[in-house]
């Protein structure tokens, strides 16, 4: 039997037994960005032991993945394998100048692949720094949908990982495998699920966050095909949180919601409150409970009685209403540089999988390519603003008011030729 390893959750570790040495672990994501807390983990607990982490980047701008790993990415233990830069960025300046001034101020390692649309450029990258590290190597590839969108296609995918996934095994490695569940078929589901020796499912459903595990070779049986429910918060994650189907009340998202309502930081309400940012933050995040007297002065400074902070916003249905406040950040792999910003609402699921999005497009900005690759009928709204797209070799022009509908394929560009933000709402309906 292998050695055993923490994913760095401990929760996560007691549902799965732990990871084993020589696991590979798929992590199927619906929503686009559930499986970055649990990489992100990973990460931390193996740079806190000195044991050396890959991480091969098909998906993010270099600059994206280093502020998404912040701290982490300070650790001379860290090698970046960078796919996107000549990927999807296409080799444009604005990558390639960031590249190059990485190594003055980074401790960790940079290798940058110039042809990764050839796989065994991307193989030989980490086979070869795999060679030259010792320890029990950790990989992240990020993702699988990215090496598909630059390979050309599923058999290209599936191929390259049916011979990695056994040598990193015998090497003795661990590999998590980001993939949009979405974004490919049942048959390939299929291929990589025979394969790996862990797979877990994260969605969205009912307005939470849940975890399923698929597979897990030499594990207790009974775990499988069983959803937990969690809440994540930065890097913490908590199983079971309580909800409103249980009659208790998040006292720390209540005090968000109200502190947003009344449009004040954290710092601005720690002053009239008397404590710290970082407390609030603490609170907030419900990792520490406000004393009685806290309580009572936030009560003053929201203008409403204390015991509203223990009511619900609902009677337990599902919600009708969602604030702007709701609305959660939701990153666009290699769009950040280009200034797009994206919501979502994280409360909602529909039978039809209806998945609506806020997308924001600065003006006189350029896209080369859509938002989303995932398989399904898409509806756009244009709020404000205009947009040109790019669709089947025609250009189309969009004002405010517009509606945008594709049943099959993505536009293969936008453009905001405007002087204002494009705003859109945005319909996504993903078939597996």
């Amino acid at each position: 039997m292998k050695d055993r390893v923490s994913t760095g959750i401990e929760t996560l570790d007691t549902l799965i037994g732990g990871l084993f040495v020589g696991d590979n672990v798929i992590w199927y994501d619906n929503a686009g960005s559930l499986a970055d807390v649990f990489y992100l983990n990973l990460i931390r607990s193996s740079l806190q032991q000195d044991e050396p982490l890959i991480y091969v980047s098909f998906d993010r701008s270099l600059k994206n993945l280093i502020e998404k790993l912040g701290p982490l990415a300070q650790s001379p233990s860290l090698t970046i394998i960078d796919c996107f830069t000549y990927g999807k960025g296409n080799g444009a300046d604005i990558f390639v100048d960031y590249q190059k001034q990485v190594p003055e101020h980074w401790p960790g390692t940079l290798l940058t692949v110039k042809r990764p649309d050839r796989m065994e450029d991307v193989a030989t990258a980490f086979y070869d720094h795999h060679r030259s590290l010792g320890g029990t190597v950790r990989f992240i590839f990020e993702s699988l949908t990215g090496m598909q969108d630059l390979w050309g296609g599923e058999e290209q995918l599936v191929s390259f990982y049916v011979r990695t996934c056994p040598r990193l095994y015998d090497l003795n490695t661990i590999a998590y495998w980001l993939i949009e569940k979405q974004a490919h078929s049942n048959k390939l589901h299929a291929q990589i699920n025979q394969i790996a020796q862990v797979v877990i499912d994260l969605a969205v459903r009912r307005g939470h966050t849940s975890l399923q595990i698929i597979k897990a070779e030499n594990r207790t049986p009974d775990r499988r095909d069983k959803p937990f429910p969690y809440f994540s918060k930065d890097t913490a994650i908590r199983f079971n949180p309580d909800d409103q189907s249980t009659g208790r009340i998040d006292l720390g998202a209540r005090i968000k919601s109200k502190r947003t309502q009344a449009n004040l930081s954290q710092t601005d309400l720690a002053k009239q409150v008397g404590v710290t940012p970082s407390s609030i933050s603490q609170i907030e995040s419900g990792l520490i409970y406000p004393s009685l007297p806290a309580l009572f002065r936030m009560a003053e400074v929201f203008g409403v009685d204390m015991g509203t902070l223990f009511q619900s916003d609902h009677d337990g249905m599902s919600p009708v209403i969602f604030k702007k406040t709701d609305m959660q950040a939701t990153a666009l792999p290699d769009m950040t540089e280009n200034g797009v910003k994206c919501w979502r609402v994280p409360r909602i699921e529909t039978e039809s999988r209806t998945v609506p999005r806020l997308i924001e497009i600065p003006p006189r900005t350029k896209l080369p390519r859509h938002f989303f690759q995932i398989k399904g009928d898409e509806l756009g709204y244009l709020i404000s603003g205009t947009l040109r797209l790019t669709y089947q070799d025609r250009e189309y022009q969009l004002a405010e008011g517009d509606f945008i509908y594709f049943k099959e394929g993505w536009p293969s560009a936008w453009d905001n030729p405007g002087q204002k933000t494009a705003r859109l709402l945005w319909l996504l309906t993903g078939r597996p």
